[in-house]
């Protein structure tokens, strides 16, 4: 069943840290997708805008630049946000993926929101992947699935109940953790799943502003766009609709709707060229039992989550759905 069947419509709302590793991230590209770089271009637009605090406060334990996997000699990496108080029993997680077009982007534009989840007794994890200019799709795929992997493998040594972990991204992160999650089980879609090896599979997904469907002529009009050469996700696919037709459908987490796969939560801004895909992929969803619940927020700008006074809503919205599908926390 479809849980609590409707869509939300929301208005305006008016730690100690411990280092897994001293080294630091290098900074991002000038042009990179960042919460900053971002904020100055829709400040214009919305000047009651901020850019959400990265501070972590006393009441979160912060673990950073831990390598989840590594590429031959190129460490993947993410950052793990705990709740610093927690009693013995175990919390769920949370994989969070950044967007950015699937070929800019950093981790730390999902920082906020991670140390808020871990404000709300959730372990919280942003991570690194392998954006289109380093390795085309299906790398972004795998990656995020070794990063389940690695929080579900280390679950005891944090704290966290191995079978309530969900998968969280917004824009093309967004796309991909749908994809993540709708595919879990599949070998085809995660080499690391041999025989014994932990699982990948996410028990629920929070997919904020990121396409179920690259295939359909509503999305091919702004990401097979002639006039991008090459637009992001054909950077991502290694060509155009026409060249790499069966990747542009393959990538398309609305192909994979079955019983078995986790309930999502769709979150949306008031862009609609974002959600191309999400009705249809929640009529299928519908048809074969599985929960969905959709929460928009009108009127606001793609990235929204990056900014107050949108964050704190997009989280109450995102722990209400968890605590529902993968069970009270501590």
């Amino acid at each position: 069943m479809r849980s609590t069947g409707s869509k939300l419509f929301f208005g305006l709302f008016a730690g100690s840290v411990c280092a897994a590793s001293p080294a630091q991230p290098a900074a991002p590209a000038a042009d990179s997708y960042t919460a900053h770089t971002t904020f100055a271009k829709l400040v214009p637009k919305y000047p009651f805008i901020k850019v959400a605090s990265a501070e972590v406060p006393p009441s979160v334990q912060a673990y950073r630049d831990i390598t989840y996997t590594s590429i031959g000699a190129r460490p993947l990496q993410l950052d793990l946000y705990l709740p610093a108080r927690r009693s013995s029993k175990m919390v769920p997680g949370v994989v969070f993926v950044h967007g950015g077009g699937w070929r800019t982007g950093v981790r730390a534009n999902f920082a906020p929101m991670a140390i808020r989840m871990a404000q709300r007794g959730y372990a919280a994890a942003t991570v690194s992947y392998r954006l289109s200019p380093e390795a085309p799709y299906p790398a972004a795929i795998h990656d995020v699935k070794a990063a389940v992997r690695w929080m579900r493998a280390n679950a005891a040594r944090h704290g966290i109940d191995p079978g309530r972990i969900a998968v969280g991204g917004g824009s093309a992160g967004g796309q991909i953790v749908s994809l993540v999650g709708v595919t879990g089980g599949m070998r085809a879609f995660d080499p690391g799943a041999g025989d014994g090896a932990v699982s990948s599979a996410a028990q629920a997904i929070v997919n904020i502003d990121g396409l179920s469907d690259f295939t359909s002529e509503a999305a091919r009009k702004f990401e097979d766009d002639p006039a991008k050469q090459p637009s992001s996700a054909g950077a991502w696919f290694g060509g155009r609709y026409a060249e790499k037709t069966a990747l542009w459908h393959e990538a398309s987490p609305t192909f994979y709707v079955n019983a078995a796969m986790p309930p999502i939560l769709f979150i949306g801004s008031g862009q609609t060229r974002f959600a191309v895909g999400r009705e249809e992929m929640i009529a299928k969803m519908d048809a074969v039992g599985v929960a969905s619940r959709v929460v928009l927020f009108p009127e606001t700008p793609h990235s929204f989550w990056l900014f107050d006074p949108w964050l704190e809503p997009t989280v109450e919205a995102t722990v209400r759905f968890l605590d529902e599908h993968m069970g009270p926390r501590q």
